[in-house]
């Protein structure tokens, strides 16, 4: 089945918020679908329960468990940083080599669709020396982008975009995500988008209630996954 990398113009965008919509609409529709994100940070280790994993592992369906947890996102950091710097408060480093490996093992034991969620943004630091963008030129998968609706949001999504293609990734829609107490109306962000971004879907998805998914932005995501 078919894989996604979801990124982000930057940190806090909604990317497991997209996600998790998409896993409830895939598993409504009667499929099996599966989210790794592999490196979390800011997470509590003694209460881990309203963390992006814990909204993962709810999305499908799941119990929060110290097993379903380790299977969506094995390395977890405590310090709300870049991976590599909250492994570094923790004596610790990124194994980015095993990373790799585990999210190629999980794209193809993939019996469903399946999400690669990121961390930040698409140049967020994972190790030492290598971002975000880096880990997705590894895998090679189509990205979904997220962004927010914010003032200056289309320089982010523009500069996000253009490293993106710059890498040879493809990117299989943009989706903006809206912020909370955002001044510019999507509808105003689409529309100035659209000249500079060569066809690309863009979708605005408003926030929802919690679990709600419901919403015509992602069946046409989907739609548009299954035809990627």
């Amino acid at each position: 089945m078919t894989a996604f990398f979801v990124t982000a113009t930057g940190t806090d965008i909604g990317k497991t918020f997209v996600s998790g919509c998409l896993l409830r609409h895939w598993r409504a529709a009667g499929l099996t679908p599966d989210a790794f994100k592999p490196l979390v940070s800011g997470i509590d280790p003694d209460d881990p329960a309203g963390s992006d994993p814990a909204a993962l592992i709810e999305a499908m369906g799941l119990d929060l468990t110290p097993d379903t947890l380790d299977r969506v996102s094995p390395w977890r950091f405590k310090a709300p940083l870049a991976p590599n710097m909250a492994a570094r408060l923790e004596g610790r480093l990124v194994p980015y080599a095993a990373m790799l490996a585990a999210c190629r093992r999980r794209v193809a034991d993939a019996a469903g669709p399946l999400l690669v969620e990121g961390v930040g943004g698409v140049m967020a630091p994972v190790d030492d020396g290598r971002t975000v963008l880096d880990w997705m030129a590894d895998l090679g998968l189509p990205a979904i982008l997220v962004a927010g609706t914010y003032l200056g949001t289309i320089s982010h999504i523009l500069t996000a975009h253009a490293v993106l293609r710059a890498r040879g990734l493809r990117v299989a829609a943009l989706v903006l995500s809206q912020t909370p107490g955002g001044t510019v109306p999507p509808a105003d962000t689409v529309a100035a988008l659209a000249p500079f971004l060569d066809g690309l879907p863009v979708l605005h998805l408003p926030r929802l209630p919690a679990g709600r998914f419901d919403h015509p932005a992602i069946a046409e995501l989907a739609g548009l996954l299954s035809a990627a």
